[in-house]
């Protein structure tokens, strides 16, 4: 059993230990003044000649006789009065604390106020209520966006389906139908479908990322291999657009990783140079090895982000372009999900975007290493 204190250097906070000297030092100041003054009022009045009838001779002589029990009289009773004061003093600091700690459970715009012996305290929760404010707001924000994301999906899911639902009724009503005619109506159907199958995937991927935590299960994993195959795999996409694309990576590049969850963000990068690269433009891939990072950058020529969106292109549910109904419109939470890949890593992944110029970089420590 272990009894030791977790913080041993630490049995009271500043504020009570600032309270307890004040209280100690009020108690020694009382006592010193009292003396002071029994002292001084001695000498001030042994300096004149008294008659022994004069009323206030007997009245000091009486003085003097009871001087030990006036002494504890007013000494005890300066002493209660002061630790009374500093009894209700903690006592009006809690209910200042509790009704402070009830504003901060239902944060707002009203600043909260302490007395000025606690103002530090009053400054760490006012700092605890604008971070909370802040958090509400991103909550919000983040809710109203997957609302909204959701509520233009399911719009979006009637246009596919109804137009899947009337080819193959033509196709069904219609037998003498030409085979080519045939082939036009079933072919624009399983575009259909195939439109229709991508916005299903993105309802789950919205449900798997709000009701799922990520995990790594790493196994050693050559990157330059696993960017080569990923990228032939877009080449047909690339071919579609005109895009080309170059890997300058090292002939090998190991590293421990969870491979499925790594090409996960790897593909959404390369989807993402794809959508937004312009039509015929180059799109490069580099990496490199030291001796405590790994380093991959994703170049693609396309529009300028703004500034003010590219501070939020890593938020859940947050799309460069908002319009819906296209297919480059996704849910919005491929880069929020890449992040958090990396994160779990250790790694950091940054986006940077100026003179038509996108470039994504990622830094991944090797193991045992810190990260930058």
């Amino acid at each position: 059993m272990n009894d030791k204190n977790p913080n041993p250097h630490r049995k009271h906070s500043a504020l009570s230990r600032q309270h307890l000297l004040q209280y100690v030092l009020t108690l020694l100041a009382f006592t010193a003044l009292y003396f002071f003054l029994v002292s001084f009022f001695w000498q001030f009045f042994s300096q004149f000649t008294w008659q022994e009838t004069n009323p206030v001779y007997r009245f000091l002589q009486w003085v003097k006789s009871y001087l030990i029990l006036w002494t504890m009289i007013i000494l005890g009773g300066g002493w209660l009065v002061i630790t009374y004061i500093y009894l209700c003093k903690p006592l009006r600091y809690l209910d200042e604390l509790a009704a402070a700690a009830e504003q901060l459970a239902h944060p707002d715009e009203i600043p909260i106020h302490l007395p000025s012996g606690i103002k530090h305290i009053e400054d760490k929760l006012n700092l605890a209520r604008e971070q909370a404010l802040r958090h509400m707001l991103i909550a919000r924000e983040t809710e109203q966006r997957k609302n909204d994301l959701i509520v233009y999906l399911a719009h979006d899911l009637k246009t596919p389906l109804t137009s899947i639902i009337g080819y193959l009724s033509l196709l069904r009503d219609e037998p003498y139908i030409s085979a080519q005619l045939r082939e036009r109506y079933t072919g624009i159907a399983l575009e259909k479908a195939e439109r229709l199958e991508d916005l299903i995937n993105e309802f789950f991927e919205i449900t798997r990322f709000n009701l799922t935590h990520l995990t790594l299960e790493t196994e050693p994993v050559d990157l330059t291999r696993m960017l080569q195959q990923i990228s032939n795999e877009f080449e047909p996409v690339f071919a579609e657009k005109e895009l080309t694309y170059t890997l300058d990576l090292p002939t090998k590049l190991p590293y421990e990783c969870d491979a499925d969850k790594l090409a996960r963000v790897f593909d959404n990068l390369f989807r993402n140079a794809c959508h937004y690269s312009f039509p015929g433009s180059h799109i490069s891939v580099s990496g490199k090895q030291d001796a405590t990072m790994i380093t991959l950058t994703f170049m693609n020529p396309g529009k300028t982000i703004p500034p003010d969106k590219l501070s939020r292109i890593f938020e859940q549910f947050f799309r460069l372009d908002s319009a819906r109904g296209t297919n480059s419109g996704g849910a919005g939470l491929g880069l929020a999900i890449a992040k958090e890949i990396i994160t779990l890593r250790g790694g950091t992944i940054t986006a940077a975007s100026a003179e038509n110029q996108v470039v994504f970089t990622i830094m991944l420590p090797l193991p045992g290493k810190p990260s930058a």
